[in-house]
This record gives C-alpha cells, sequence and structure tokens, in this order.
C-alpha cells in the first residue's frame, strides 16, 4: 500500500500538515516512556513509605504529608500518575474505537477525566501540607 493512497494510516490533510506517527505519535510514545519511568521510583518511594507508616496514628501520617519533599513527590505522582494514565486510555481508544465521533468523545471525556481527578488529588495534597 503506497503512502498516498486511499488506505494509508495518515490521511491527507495529516500529510498536508505534517502531522501523524512521525511527528504526534513520537510525542505521545515519549510522554508515554517518561511517565513510566518517573513511575517507578515515585511509586516504589510510595510503597516504602506507606508500609513505614502502616498503623501509625492519623497525626504522624499528617505530618509526614506536611513535609516539604513529601508534598512535592506525591504532587509529581499524582500528576505522572494521570498524565500517564490518560495516555495508555488514550492509545486504547484509538486502537479500538473506529467510529471518529465517539473516538473523539471518548479521548475528550478521559482526558477531562483525568485532569479533574489529578487537580482534586493535588489540591488534596497541598490542603493538607499547607494546613488549610
Amino acid at each position: 500500500m503506497s503512502a498516498h493512497s486511499g488506505n494509508s494510516l495518515k490521511t491527507r490533510l495529516g500529510r498536508v500538515r505534517g502531522l501523524g506517527a512521525a511527528k504526534e505519535g513520537a510525542a505521545h510514545w515519549w510522554a508515554q516512556r517518561l511517565t513510566a519511568l518517573a513511575l517507578v521510583p515515585l511509586m516504589l518511594w510510595l510503597v516504602v513509605s506507606l508500609v513505614a507508616l502502616a498503623g501509625a496514628p492519623h497525626g504522624v501520617v499528617v505530618a509526614w504529608v506536611k513535609g516539604p519533599v513529601t508534598a512535592v513527590l506525591l504532587v509529581a505522582l499524582i500528576a505522572a500518575l494521570f498524565h500517564h494514565l490518560q495516555l495508555g486510555l488514550q492509545v486504547v481508544v484509538e486502537d479500538y474505537v473506529h467510529t471518529e465521533w465517539r473516538k473523539l468523545a471518548l479521548i475528550i471525556v478521559i482526558k477531562f477525566a483525568a485532569v479533574l481527578a489529578a487537580l482534586t488529588g493535588i489540591l488534596s495534597v497541598l490542603r493538607i501540607a499547607l494546613g488549610a
């Protein structure tokens, strides 16, 4: 199949704009890999920390979250986690939903939900960390 046939992976408009796997797809792929790479140490840190805090009184856990390093790492974890989630779900939708309007609607819902969930988590951490 030629790159200019009607069954091409890129639409004619996409070819004109220079989009497709060589542009947009590469950035998406890298973002997914970088968020995965960031999540490995962040998740390990969180698991080790939560195991160490198991059974600790509420005040001890709150004091832990109030620590500046802990708060920053929690915010980074939440941001990376929900961005990675959104990127992965977008790929699933793009691969398995074939009706364009459904694909677009699902991607918009996924992005909105991921941003809303990330903001909720980040604001929760900041509220505890700043004592609000």
